[in-house]
């Protein structure tokens, strides 16, 4: 019972980091769509096939989970894992490259 409750803390808590990234991407993506971020060129069309990919690679880790009969929490992490990844790597990018 115990690994459980630690498995579904860290599950929660690497939604919630996942969704508070995303949230900033989203924030200094519009910033830099209005030009008050500088974003790499061709950012807009990036954050939509991104999506699509990690929609993707999502799809899979779910359908691999589950034909290994993991159990639900595990096949939940799969599924966040490529969202995840890419929020991450999104929120360290375009920090870095600052307000334009």
């Amino acid at each position: 019972m115990a690994a459980f409750a630690f498995d579904a803390l860290r599950l929660a808590l690497q939604t919630g980091t996942m969704l508070m990234q995303a949230q900033q991407v989203v924030a200094m993506r519009t910033l830099g769509m209005m030009g008050g971020w500088n974003l790499r060129d061709g950012e807009t069309a990036r954050m939509v096939s991104e999506k699509m990919a990690a929609f993707t690679e999502s799809s899979a880790a779910i359908h691999t989970a589950l034909t290994r009969s993991k159990p639900p929490l595990a096949v939940a992490a799969a599924a966040l894992k490529p969202y995840a990844t890419r929020t991450r790597s999104n929120a360290r990018s375009l920090s870095r490259r600052g307000p334009g």
